[in-house]
C-alpha cells in the first residue's frame, strides 16, 4: 500500500525530477539557507564535506559547505549559490538555515567551491581581481614598512631609556671585571667574511627597462588607436572592455552551460543517470535575492552618510577634456568646417595642411594673370582705337585738301581720287 501511495512521488523525484523543476521541493532538498541577503533553496545534506567536494566540484556550480548547530545537535549541508555574486561569501560567514519542518539552525560557512555564477559577474571579475591584487600588494608593503618603523622606534626607545647609565664605570666595577676576566682563550679562527650584498645585474636592469618601455609603447599605441577612431571612439572603448572581459565571460558561459545537479547527488550516494541541468533562468529561481515588501519604500535621507563625490561632474569634465584633446590632435578635422579645424591654428598638434593655402595662392595668381590679360586686351583695344582715329583724321584731312584742290582746278593722283571715291572712306570721313 505504501509503495502504491508513494510510487508517483518516487517517479517525480528519482526519475524525471518534476517536483524539483516545478519548484515543489524535491525529496533531496533539506531546506533554505538565508545568507548575504539571499535565500538559497538548493540545499542538500552531507556527511563529509571533504569527500563530497571532491566529486561535487565537477557540477560547475558555486557551492557553500556549512556547519549547522541547533542546541546540542549538529549537521552539515551544501548549498548551491546560483544568483548574484560571491564577493561577500567566504569561510566563517554566518547565516540562518530553516529545514523542511520549519526549525531554524545557526549556519556557518566552512568551505567554498568557487565557480561562475553569472555572465555579469564574469564581466567584472578581471577588474575586481586587479583591484584586489593592487590592494594586497599595497597592504603588504604598508605592513612591512610599519614593522620596520616599529623596530626602529623600539631600538630608539631602548637607547633613550639607558642614557643615564652611559659612562658610569667605577674602579670597583673595573676591579670586578679584572678578577672575573677569564684566561685568554686560544686564538679562534677568523670569522667568515660577510656575504656580499646582492646586486642587481645590468642585464636584469636592461630587461626591466625594456619591459617597461614595451608596456609604455603598447599603451601609447593603444590610446593613439583609440583616439584615432573619431566618432567611433565609444565603439572602440566597448571593444577594449570586451577584449579584457571576453575570455572570462566565455569561460563563464561554458561552465554555466555545463552546470549540473547530478554530481551533487552522486556525491551523496545517489545513482543519477541523467544530466539534471541548472540553467541561468532556473538558477535565478533557486537563489532569490532580497527585495522590498509590497507597499514599502526605501528612505534615501541619511544624516550620517558620507559625502559623495560628484562623479557626474568628474565624468563630464573628463569627457570634455577627451573631446578637447581629440580636437587638439586633429581627429575631427575631416568632419568640421575649415574655420573650425585645428589645422588652421599653428599651436595645435594637428597636421597642418598647406595645400589649401597653396590652392588659394594659385587661385589668386590665376586671378591676377586673368586681370593682367584683361588689362592688356583693354590697352590693345585702346591703342587700336587711337590708331584708327589718327588714320581717320588723316583721311579727313586728305579729303578736305582734295575738295579744295578740285575747286581750284588742281590735279591729284588717281590713288588719292580712288580713296576719296570709295564708300568706306566716305563713311570713315563722316
Amino acid at each position: 500500500m505504501r509503495f502504491q501511495r508513494d510510487f508517483a512521488r518516487i517517479l517525480r523525484n528519482f526519475v524525471n525530477f518534476s517536483d524539483f523543476y516545478s519548484r515543489q521541493d524535491g525529496v533531496f532538498q533539506a531546506g533554505t539557507l538565508y545568507i548575504d541577503a539571499r535565500a538559497l533553496k538548493l540545499c542538500v545534506p552531507v556527511s563529509d564535506a571533504g569527500k563530497h567536494a571532491a566529486l561535487a566540484a565537477s557540477s560547475d556550480a558555486c557551492l557553500l559547505y556549512c556547519d549547522l548547530k541547533r542546541d546540542a545537535e549538529t549537521r552539515q549541508i551544501v548549498a548551491a549559490l546560483t544568483n548574484g555574486d560571491s564577493d561577500n561569501i567566504f569561510p566563517g560567514r554566518n547565516g540562518v538555515f530553516y529545514d523542511r519542518k520549519g526549525n531554524d539552525w545557526d549556519a556557518t560557512v566552512v568551505k567554498v567551491v568557487s565557480n561562475p555564477i553569472s555572465i555579469r559577474e564574469a564581466f567584472w571579475s578581471p577588474y575586481k581581481k586587479l583591484v584586489k591584487a593592487i590592494e594586497d600588494q599595497v597592504a603588504k608593503r604598508a605592513a612591512a614598512a610599519d614593522a620596520e618603523a616599529n623596530a626602529r622606534l623600539g631600538e630608539t626607545g631602548k637607547n633613550v631609556a639607558n642614557l643615564d647609565k652611559v659612562g658610569e664605570s667605577t674602579a670597583e666595577d673595573e676591579a670586578k671585571a679584572e678578577v672575573a676576566k677569564p684566561a685568554a682563550p686560544a686564538p679562534a679562527a677568523p670569522p667568515p667574511p660577510p656575504p656580499e650584498p646582492k646586486r642587481m645585474d645590468l642585464g636584469t636592469i636592461a630587461a626591466i627597462g625594456l619591459a617597461v618601455g614595451g608596456i609604455g609603447t603598447l599603451v601609447g599605441a593603444l590610446l593613439a588607436s583609440l583616439f584615432g577612431l573619431g566618432l567611433w571612439m565609444p565603439i572602440g572603448f566597448v571593444g577594449l572592455l570586451l577584449a579584457i572581459s571576453g575570455p572570462a565571460m566565455l569561460l563563464a558561459w561554458l561552465k554555466l552551460r555545463r552546470r549540473n545537479l547530478g554530481p551533487i547527488l552522486d556525491a551523496n550516494g545517489w545513482a543519477v543517470n541523467s544530466r539534471a541541468k541548472i540553467n541561468v533562468a532556473f538558477g535565478a529561481a533557486m537563489t532569490e535575492l532580497a527585495k522590498l515588501p509590497p507597499g514599502s519604500t526605501k528612505s534615501t535621507s541619511d544624516p550620517y552618510a558620507d559625502k559623495r563625490r560628484p562623479w557626474k561632474t568628474y565624468f563630464v569634465i573628463a569627457l570634455l577634456l577627451a573631446l578637447g584633446a581629440a580636437w587638439f590632435f586633429g581627429v575631427f578635422d575631416k568632419r568640421l568646417s575649415k574655420s573650425m579645424r585645428a589645422s588652421r591654428f599653428g599651436w595645435t598638434m594637428a597636421e597642418h595642411d598647406e595645400s589649401d593655402g597653396k590652392k588659394d595662392d594659385g587661385k589668386k595668381d590665376d586671378g591676377k594673370k586673368d586681370d593682367g590679360k584683361k588689362d592688356d586686351a583693354k590697352k590693345g583695344r585702346a591703342q587700336e582705337g587711337r590708331a584708327e582715329e589718327r588714320r581717320a583724321q588723316e583721311r579727313r584731312a586728305q579729303a578736305r585738301h582734295a575738295t579744295a584742290g578740285a575747286a581750284r582746278g588742281q590735279r591729284y593722283p588717281s590713288s588719292a581720287l580712288s580713296t576719296l571715291a570709295s564708300p568706306s572712306s566716305a563713311v570713315r570721313c563722316m
